[in-house]
């Protein structure tokens, strides 16, 4: 091998820990006792339904398919007396009301309130290897296309996913006049929140997200990062791609078929030894992926580079290609999902925060059918409109109970 200025990793494994210990039963908590939480943005007086049995409508008639505010408050005209009754109606409220108090809702809070709920109630497979396991949280945006606020401007909501349960686990609203860098760092407290500790967690994210700041808000929380490198950082971009490939091992390859395409995925992954190190704070290793794709006999390749802030020990060459590949996940089990299954894109919400608010709502649905081990989360849908009752049985209970 000709003389570098890096190592290549070594493929020795060694311990990061093990799992978060699980959720007891005592710990698991009903709808009303989560949405309990969320502050009521109504004048105290002549307030006529509480604030929970309207949110409990919201939640349900979303995991039961509604799509829009016109589409909760018909589910709840078609439940019978006892079912409104066990959602704490004595009667019902009209469909101006309920959407009054959704679109002044915190959305941000609710999002942090309803992703808590749903991960207290997640059952979590057991790590193939304990000692290798790692907590991987997605973060992603997305961009209401039908959702306009005051002249014209477009909603964007930036979101991390817990990646093992498919549970959106915070939500913050991006200031129209800005873009998802500045909260960042809200968004890691929200996910905070949630956990509890964000210690040992790796964050994965597309390159927007390379930014020095990023990098020491999640290290300050005892946290690690994975960021796509690209032209926005251009002095990372360039030391990254002129680091000396060719004479470095491959640590990891993958090839996959179907639907008529053939993909190889090959990682490499370095650390670096030039004065300074990576040219990003924190950063441990360099990682570049090359893709080779082949479909109807046309093939392409495609070359992406990556930083990382654990050390080569901690995170394999296998490892960082599962992380990379996790980063989809919002944008295919979650993003892809809101807009195919509740037509978002098509959803003209105006008013408030109800853009976000049912945005959440939806992560919520999709979170909770997920994690009862539903795939098809259309179909899902249409069985939880068809068994209200047990619907409401099951979110209203203390237990994971499915429906």
């Amino acid at each position: 091998m000709t003389s570098s200025p890096i190592t290549a990793l070594p493929l020795t494994p060694a311990r990061v820990g093990s799992p978060p210990p699980p959720v007891t039963d005592g710990e698991h908590g009903g709808l009303l006792d989560a949405l309990a939480k969320v502050p009521d943005p109504r004048d105290p007086r002549g307030i006529r339904y509480p604030l929970s049995a309207l949110l409990m409508v919201a939640v349900c008639a979303v995991l039961a398919g509604a799509s829009s505010f016109a589409a909760i408050s018909d589910w709840l005209r078609d439940l019978d007396g006892h079912a409104r009754d066990r959602l704490g109606l004595d009667r019902i409220p009209s469909a101006t009301a309920i959407w009054r108090v959704l679109t002044r809702l915190d959305a941000d809070l609710l999002a942090a309130v309803l992703g808590g709920w749903l991960t207290t109630r997640a059952r979590r497979s057991p790590p193939v290897r304990p000692d290798r396991y790692r907590h991987v949280i997605a973060v992603d945006g997305k961009t209401l296309r039908g959702a306009r606020l005051d002249g014209g401007r477009q909603v964007h909501l930036l979101s991390a996913l817990d990646t093992d349960t498919g549970i959106v686990l915070a939500q913050v609203t991006v200031d129209v006049k800005s873009n998802e860098i500045p909260v960042f760092a809200p968004l890691l407290d929200a996910v905070h929140t949630v956990m509890g500790s964000l210690q040992g967690v790796v964050f994965v994210a597309d390159a927007l997200h390379t930014q020095a700041g990023h990098a020491q808000q999640v290290a300050a929380r005892g946290a690690h990062l994975m960021t796509a490198v690209k032209g926005n950082q251009p002095t990372l971009s360039a030391q990254l791609k002129s680091l000396p490939w060719p004479d470095i091992p491959v640590g990891n390859r993958t090839r996959d078929r179907g639907h008529g395409r053939r993909e190889t995925r090959t990682v490499k992954a370095v650390t670096s030894r030039t004065p300074g190190g990576i040219a990003f704070p924190h950063a441990e290793q360099a990682v570049r992926i090359t893709r080779s794709r082949t479909t109807n006999a046309k093939s392409t390749r495609e070359t992406a580079y990556f930083a990382v802030s654990l050390p080569a020990g901690d995170a394999l060459p296998a490892e960082l290609q599962g992380w990379i590949r996790r980063e989809w996940l919002i944008e295919n089990q979650v993003h892809h999902v809101r807009d195919v299954t509740f037509r978002e894109d098509s959803h003209q919400a105006r008013t408030g925060t109800g853009p976000a608010v049912i945005a959440t709502l939806r992560n919520t649905a999709i979170g909770w059918h997920r994690t009862n081990g539903d795939t098809n989360i259309a179909r899902a849908l249409r069985r939880a409109n068809r068994r209200s009752h047990d619907l409401i049985t099951a979110v209203t209970s203390s237990y994971p109970t499915t429906q």
